[in-house]
């Protein structure tokens, strides 16, 4: 009965902690060993560029017009994918319709706040 627990608690970390960070570390050495001329990246200093050359154990980013930097493949975080520009206007449509709709009701809780500091100012001014 003792050993339950013990079994339990790393079942919990396997499943929460050690096999998603394994599946991690395999996405992020799958998409450095696919890095090619032309991606769009950032570093993880946040530097952002094209790669321009890519070497056996460093990439070569293209900054700015004549700015190249040369990185080890560890430190690229991310390679940035362009979204379809089609979704991208319907996403700003949605959100400019709910913005005004979420903005009502904190317009009223801010305009109910300054009635109820006038009645405790004028509580306060009872009571001396």
């Amino acid at each position: 009965m003792s050993v339950l627990p013990f079994v339990l608690i790393i079942g919990i970390f396997y499943f929460f902690i050690i096999r998603p960070q394994n599946k991690k570390q395999k996405e992020t050495e799958n998409m450095l060993a696919s890095l090619q001329k032309g991606d769009k990246v950032v570093t993880i200093g946040g530097i952002h560029g094209v790669i321009s050359s890519v070497k056996e154990k460093t990439v070569i980013v293209k900054v700015d017009d004549n700015t190249k930097l040369e990185f080890t493949r560890s430190a690229i975080a991310n390679v940035v994918r362009d979204k379809p520009v089609a979704a991208g206007k319907k996403d700003k449509k949605a959100a400019a319709s709910a913005e005004p709709a979420a903005a009502a009701p904190a317009a009223a809780e801010s305009a109910s706040e300054p009635a109820a500091a006038e009645t405790t100012a004028a509580d306060s001014t009872e009571e001396k």
